[in-house]
């Protein structure tokens, strides 16, 4: 089961809740609502990669929205006296474009710390990605990162890379462990992500799984 199911998607509703928390009955709405959160979190998570964005959550009612964005450094979201935040609001805003006219509409952003971040699947795939892109060896990379979840608390971890690795001529897949990842298991709580590295010699996808 380990490669043909997506660790979160087979625990949704058990250990882990959706991302979108909202319900529209219309067809159209529905569409719309879905397109317009797939935009905001692709575009947030660009925008704000220099402050380790690792999930975004949106819940919506009838005539508002609320954004959680789980982030590594929070403060650098917020900036000075709140103005990063207002910036992220405006910028949200022109994606929403006709429902922030209405008089009623409520658009609410939180801010979350992210205390353990080697404890986050996507921030440990991003900063193997980053070291990547530097040219650090990938091996002692991939083995610092391992270290630092198993010191964080994780019971195991499992990383992926696919492509070519330290600019090989024939593209590869490697996998490194350490610990125990039980993915069949669907009480425990296995957290996944992807990344990808643009080398000089192309992409290399590095994949993590996290048990906690």
């Amino acid at each position: 089961m380990g490669q043909k199911v997506h660790p979160k998607g087979l625990r949704l509703g058990i250990v882990y809740n959706w991302n979108s928390r909202w319900f529209f009955s219309n067809k159209k709405a529905y569409r719309q609502a879905l397109l317009s959160d797939c935009r905001i979190r692709l575009e947030l998570m660009r925008k704000l990669s220099y402050a380790s964005v690792t999930q975004i959550d949106i819940e919506r009612a009838i005539n508002k929205i609320a954004l959680i964005i789980y982030s590594v450094k929070p403060g650098m979201i917020i900036g000075r006296g709140g103005k990063g935040l207002e910036e992220v609001k405006k910028f949200v805003s022109s994606y929403l474009g006709e429902d922030t006219k209405k008089k009623a509409f409520k658009l609410e952003i939180k801010i979350e710390p992210v205390k353990k971040p080697y404890l986050d699947a996507y921030y440990v795939a991003q900063t193997i990605a980053e070291k990547l892109i530097k040219g650090f060896p990938h091996r002692s990379v991939v083995h610092n990162a391992m270290n630092r979840a198993k010191e964080a608390g994780a019971k195991g971890i499992k990383i992926q890379l696919g492509g070519r690795i330290a600019g090989a001529e024939i593209s590869r897949r490697e996998k490194y462990f350490q610990g125990t990842i039980p993915t069949s298991t669907i009480r425990e709580e296995v957290d996944f992500a992807k990344f990808p590295a643009l080398t000089k010699s192309g992409y290399i996808g590095v994949k993590v799984w996290l048990c906690k």
